[in-house]
Order: structure tokens, then sequence, then C-alpha cells
């Protein structure tokens, strides 16, 4: 475990037009640290997400846990994503400044430009996999319970990928679709299905079972990423 210190940084938006007041945990130690960028849901930057960051840098790690709604009116923005989700994949203003903040984190003292990847809950897992897609040079992405993007096939491009997702929740078929691409086209990759689990565990147990599946996902995620950041 890293002693860590953490910031508040404004990442600039791919137009150049404002910047994005977002959060930043690393460890105290001098070094190269793999980078990871965090992408919250639709609640947006909140405390819980500023958790996992903390978390991420106790464990090694240079976290960027963005705000995509910063200095925005937040119902325009969440427009902006469900139509970056739904109607343009992989071309859309909010991918664009998710690859401004992938640029900003391997500007980062103490974080390694060549071992950098995404984590992304719900709205975020799906841009997760956008950025695993697009972002070339990105090592590994995490979704939790994401919408797969369009075309499906676009997958066979990406980066290894480690998802999680309940078994009771839209995303469910959405996982089942991704390994089997990911399978298809060789991408390493780790998928699990968690049985008696709803939307959000990770971040809302309600049960016990929500607390070992998201206690297992993050286990399952780390060791992912140890393999594939070269931590």
């Amino acid at each position: 475990m890293f002693l860590i210190q953490e910031s508040v940084v404004s990442v600039p938006r791919a137009d150049g037009n404002g910047v994005m007041e977002s959060f930043l945990a690393k460890p105290k130690d001098t070094g190269l640290f793999p980078g990871l960028v965090i992408i919250h849901e639709a609640f947006g930057l909140n405390d819980n997400i500023r958790e996992i960051a903390r978390q991420f840098a106790e464990q090694g790690y240079t976290a960027l846990a963005v705000d995509l709604f910063s200095n925005r009116n937040r119902i325009l923005c969440m427009l902006q994503a469900f139509h970056g989700m739904l109607i343009r994949p992989l071309n859309n203003s909010v991918l664009s400044d998710l690859q401004s903040t992938m640029a900003f984190l391997r500007q980062q003292e103490g974080a390694d430009k060549d071992r950098i990847g995404a984590v992304g809950f719900c709205m975020g897992g799906a841009y997760a996999l956008q950025l695993a897609i697009t972002e070339k040079g990105m090592k590994a992405a995490s979704v939790f319970y994401g919408a797969n993007p369009k075309p499906l096939q676009a997958l066979a491009q990406s980066c290894p990928i480690v998802g999680s997702y309940p078994d009771k929740d839209f995303t469910t078929q959405a996982a089942r679709e991704l390994e089997t691409v990911l399978i298809k086209n060789n991408v390493p990759h780790d998928i699990k299905i968690y049985d008696d689990t709803k939307h959000s565990f990770f971040s809302q147990q309600r049960t016990p079972v929500e607390v070992e599946a998201s206690k297992d996902a993050w286990q399952r995620m780390l060791a992912f990423f140890h393999e594939h950041l070269n931590l």
C-alpha cells in the first residue's frame, strides 16, 4: 500500500472551450506509475468515484477521476453523453473530451505514458469501451455494466478488457455479446456476470451477495491490470 497525495486538476476540453475540474490521486513515492482514467456514472464525479481513485492510488496507480459535467449544464451533458452512446459511438464530443483527458494524464508527473488504462461505470463503462477501441496505445480497460459501442465488431481492435456485470440488468446481454466478440477476435479479456446482483452493485452494495461481488470484481480488476499494465 502506498501513501497518496490528491489534488483537483483542470483538464482541458477537446474543443479548447473550458476545462474539466477533475480529481487526481497518486502515490507520494517518486517514480513512474501506471495511469488510469476513471469515468463516472450519470451521477457525475462524486465521493464514491473519488474514493475509487484513492484506492487505485494506494495500489500504485496515478488515478485521474474526470468530471465530464464540470462547468457545464448537467442535463445538456447527459443528453450529449447518451447521444454519443446511442447515435454516434466512437465519434462524439464526450469521447473527444476523454481522449483529451488521456493526453492530460500522460503528461502528469509520476504517470507512465506507456502504461495507461481506463475504468468506467455504467455510462462511464460505455465510454471506457469506446476508449478501448479508439485510444491507441491504451493497455487495458475495465467496464462495469456499460453499453457496448456500435458496430460491435469494432471491438476486434480493442485493448484487453476486464468487465463486471449483474445478472439482473439491461446490460447483462451486452456482457455476453462483448465476450463473444472478444473471444472471436482473440482479444485478452475477463468478463464475469455476477448472480443475484443488480445495476451499480459496485457502488451500491444492497445485499451481502453484492458486497462479495464488489470485492471479487475489485480483485479481478486489479489482477487484470497487474498483468496488462505491468505493475
